[in-house]
């Protein structure tokens, strides 16, 4: 009744004038009641906000059929597998009966809807999962439905999508359920041989064996505002140490912070940003390999391939840049000369020096930020993901300091830790994987020194940095737009070309540090930027760069658009260049160029 909904307290008064008066006759299923703050909402009106509670923001839970409907295009949707035969094989007590109450409820065969749609134009295989049926466990058949699923868009080359929503393994299947955990990370892992993408969606609750496989699999993990995403659940977490959980954990923003999550996307902007997604990771021909068939097998080294191809496109190159490689001094602008090492450093660290998200937000299209490095958190001095330049998809990463102090201290002044450096990892590594370029903007002091960076690993994670990308298959280009000192810069422009601003600095370490260790003084500082030789000019002439792109005035807000423009150019005659080549010619390419150092 709908007195017993609101608990109104009655008074004398009401029971007075209760046989004079109607009740309003409310029609069944009007109401929905909240979860979260337990208050009566109009059902169409939550409906209507994509299944969002209009006065806390709550989010509902969300049929699977009517997931489709606010996600894929509409008509677009074809469903596979719908009947699948359910067995029991453990011959569970009372088991076959609670999967026939689930479908009489749900109107389902199994706890997960699966097949193929359009999500913005763009085609893809979709599998969602529906906790109404048994709190969308995994037994055997969603496990055989999500491989068939996967299985069949490695052989149809679709893109998969997967919106997790699950209590974990089922329970009455024993090891029947738990090895559906490793029969579909297995045939993800082939469809991630074949270079297609797949897409995770985690919602509220993704817990236990899911999260242990599929729902932690994804090239690409998006999340839902204040979705429970764990391995183990809250209350078995607290029983087993007897401790109070905090506010907050296992929820999507934790996982956030935590480095396991790309990106928190609102219900009313996932099908738009699942669009993008899908956009940027087209399947792109494997050109690089077509191109390697193709070369002359008589040609001893490479290189000489290379170099042949380059010097038919100087002529243009020079044309188009407007850059004599040649003569340095009119590279590096006119007032270059005048300006000491020490000049050069106090303008690659003013406060008003366009950081790498300027950058991107001027060269490239719809960038979409990702984070986190899968292993122990996000790392704010490093910023990445993919965007468009000249439509074409690429891989955009960036070392990012503050524009403020408080900006600052959360980005830690730009020095990455180990984090940061596994994120951008990372991110080439998908990048390989889908054939995109990878654009790095190189700007930082140097990576963290502090004990926590120690103790997870700061060396290793540089190193392993240098080891992966001397041999990634795509066009890498590094370009330092501020700072770039010693391993911290490095670890990030292991690449086809370096290029720097003309006001940039690029050295082993520090000035002031050089000073320190060599002369035990560090206020000669400014003394040893020039004996270090850090200035573009000069590492232009010691073959460490291969160009420097000039600013007339220090670059700053006013002057940005200007700068970025030259850059732009810059940009898309690298990758005309370089997308030309196979990986075998990527790889020895940027081998030869440190080789020769």
């Amino acid at each position: 009744m709908l007195r017993d909904m609101f608990k109104k307290t009655y008074t004398l008064i009401d029971t007075k004038y209760k046989g004079q008066t109607q009740e309003p006759n409310v029609p069944e299923g009007l109401l929905r009641k909240c979860r979260k703050c337990g208050q009566p909402v109009y059902r169409d009106e939550v409906m209507g906000n994509y299944y969002i509670c209009p006065k806390c923001k709550a989010y509902f839970r969300v049929h699977a059929y009517r997931r489709i409907e606010i996600t894929a295009d509409k008509g677009s949707f074809e469903e596979w597998n719908q009947y699948m035969e359910f067995n029991n094989p453990l011959n569970f007590p009372g088991y076959e009966e609670k999967v026939k109450e689930a479908r009489q409820k749900t109107r389902l065969n199994e706890a997960i809807v699966t097949g193929k749609c359009k999500i913005d134009g763009q085609e893809t295989a979709l599998g969602i999962c529906d906790a109404r049926f048994l709190m969308s466990s995994m037994g055997h058949v969603v496990g055989e439905k999500i491989t068939r699923m996967v299985e069949r868009a490695t052989e149809e080359k679709l893109p998969v999508i997967i919106f997790a929503c699950s209590g974990g393994a089922r329970m009455q299947e024993g090891c029947v359920s738990l090895m559906q955990m490793a029969k579909t990370s297995a045939a993800l892992k082939r469809h991630h041989e074949e270079g297609l993408l797949f897409i995770t969606v985690l919602t509220d609750p993704t817990t236990g064996g899911v999260t242990a496989s599929f729902g932690m699999l994804g090239d690409v993990i998006l999340a839902e505002p204040g979705a429970l995403i764990g391995f183990a659940g809250p209350r078995v977490i607290q029983q087993t140490i007897g401790q109070k959980l905090p506010e907050g954990f296992q929820r999507s923003e934790f996982l956030l912070e935590h480095g396991f999550v790309d990106k928190i996307v609102p219900r009313q902007e996932m099908k738009e940003t699942l669009g993008k997604i899908l956009k940027m990771h087209y399947r792109a021909e494997k050109k690089a390999d077509k191109n390697a068939e193709n070369i002359d097998t008589k040609t001893a080294n490479p290189i000489e391939e290379i170099a042949v191809a380059t010097e038919e496109n100087e002529e243009a190159v020079k044309s188009k840049t407007s850059l004599a490689w040649e003569n340095m001094d009119m590279m590096a602008g006119k007032d270059s000369s005048q300006k000491t090492a020490w000049e050069h450093v106090q303008l690659s660290r003013k406060s008003d020096r366009p950081v790498a998200a300027d950058y991107i937000e001027a060269i490239f299209d719809d960038f979409i930020e990702f984070h986190g490095d899968r292993y122990f958190g996000d790392d704010g001095a490093v910023i990445g993901g993919i965007a468009l330049f000249h439509g074409k998809p690429v891989t955009v990463i960036g070392q990012q300091k503050g524009k403020t102090t408080k900006e600052n201290i959360s980005r830690n002044f730009g020095m990455p830790s180990p984090e940061g450096y596994r994120k951008a990892l990372r991110l080439m590594k998908q990048a390989e994987t889908f054939h995109r370029p990878i654009i790095c903007f190189v700007d930082t002091p140097g990576a963290f020194c502090g004990i926590q960076a120690e103790e997870r690993g700061q060396g290793e994670a540089i190193a392993r940095n240098l080891f992966e990308l001397s041999d990634l298959k795509v066009p890498i280009l590094s370009i330092v737009i501020g700072e770039a000192g010693s391993g911290g810069a490095l670890a990030m422009a292991v690449a086809n070309e370096v290029w720097m601003l003309e006001n940039a600095i690029y050295s082993v370490l520090s000035p002031e540090g050089f000073a320190s260790i060599l002369w035990k003084d560090s206020k000669r500082a400014d003394e040893a930027a020039g004996v270090m030789k850090i200035t573009s000019k000069d590492l232009l002439k010691l073959h460490i760069i291969e160009q420097v792109i000039p600013e007339t005035m220090p670059v700053s807000g006013e002057n940005l658009e200007e700068i970025a423009q030259d850059m732009e150019g810059r940009i898309s005659i690298f990758l005309e260049k370089y997308e030309k080549m196979s990986s075998r010619e990527l790889q020895e390419q940027r081998y030869q160029r440190f080789r020769n150092i």
